[in-house]
């Protein structure tokens, strides 16, 4: 960890660099000099300022849930470390290798909605508009830095426990843009909050987040589910009465950990990177382990160990308002409206 911090320290002035030229180019987008393409259909972008583990995944589900019974969504993503080239729309023959897992995720969970993947965001609402022409609405997974697209809402995520103004830009910190790249978004959303996050912090934080008059701050923490799903569905108070062993891939397993830590539960955690593609020796070591323990991992890492696994389980989480709910719910919905 020290080696780290020291490396991070001595890669400040790459730092400086990189936030110029992210700077640059973003102030050639704001004054129109480099144009971004426009949509006649409702675009909503999900994003953040930092690399990985802000709560995307989570909020883009929110989302779904919000509209699908009123109206025809589409999820759009890159569809990191898929196999796939492209512009792919998921179907009944698609897999984790075609979407990545983000997206598979969201493809087998919601069935109402479609569900493509893309690096060029541009092409891909193109794509949707020929292959889906009745689309509503298009939700655009991790497309905050992704210019080249005029989304016309902007949800922007912070973590609590690592908000954007106490980092700093890559690679000493965490930043892919400086801080006033915040001024983009139509709403900040501060996730992974502690479930008593007080009025009085909470307004410690709106203060240092400097929202501009159009915009306004929300605070949402991680819901757990009330039982594991997967191999079969089990109550959690039960589960975790067994030996486990937690799997996770995803950018921050602390809050995780930390949950299944203040229920009791004791367990060994194999901890790998996000998105992580499990190895044959990988999968023989966790294979062992299902011998004598049971096996608990992130959704995410589920849609990618599912068919390697036989006996595998999931906590299933949900993004969860701690107030101003409806508030929210409102904007998203009088933007798809158009009003």
């Amino acid at each position: 960890m020290r080696f780290i911090t020291i490396l991070r320290v001595l890669l400040f002035p790459f730092s400086v660099l990189y936030g110029v030229i992210v700077s640059v180019r973003n102030l050639l987008y704001d004054f129109g000099w480099l144009t971004a393409t426009k949509f006649d259909l409702p675009l909503i972008t999900v994003g953040n300022l930092s690399v990985g583990g802000t709560g995307k995944t989570p909020q883009i589900e929110y989302l779904i849930r919000l509209l699908q019974n009123n109206y025809s969504v589409a999820v759009l993503s890159r569809g990191y470390k898929r196999k796939s080239k492209g512009f792919v729309l998921g179907n009944s023959e698609s897999t984790v290798l075609d979407l990545g897992d983000e997206p598979f995720q969201y493809h087998q969970k919601f069935h109402k909605i479609h569900v493509a993947v893309d690096g060029n965001r541009v092409e891909g609402v193109k794509q949707l508009k020929v292959l889906q022409p009745n689309t509503d609405v298009v939700l655009l997974d991790d497309a905050y830095q992704h210019r080249k697209i005029k989304a016309g809402y902007q949800i922007l995520l912070s973590s609590y426990d690592s908000l954007f103004y106490n980092d700093f830009m890559m690679p000493t910190g965490n930043l892919r843009e400086l801080w006033w790249g915040k001024n983009r978004a139509n709403s900040i959303v501060i996730t992974k909050c502690p479930e008593h996050l007080s009025e009085k912090e909470q307004t410690k934080i709106i203060k240092r987040v400097r929202p501009a008059k159009h915009q306004q701050v929300y605070f949402t923490k991680i819901g757990y589910g009330a039982n594991v799903l997967g191999f079969k569905e089990i109550a959690l108070n039960q589960f975790i009465e067994n030996k486990l062993v937690l799997i996770t891939g995803i950018a921050k397993p602390k809050p995780l950990v930390a949950y299944l830590e203040s229920l009791g539960a004791t367990f060994e955690h194999l901890d790998f990177p996000d998105h992580h593609h499990f190895t044959e020796e990988e999968l023989t070591t966790i294979k062992e382990k299902a011998k004598h323990s049971k096996i608990i991992t992130t959704e995410k890492d589920y849609v990618r160990l599912e068919n390697e696994i036989s006996e595998l389980y999931y906590l299933p989480i949900e993004t969860c308002f701690l107030n101003h709910k409806s508030s929210f719910d409102q904007q998203i919905l009088n933007f798809v409206k158009g009003l």
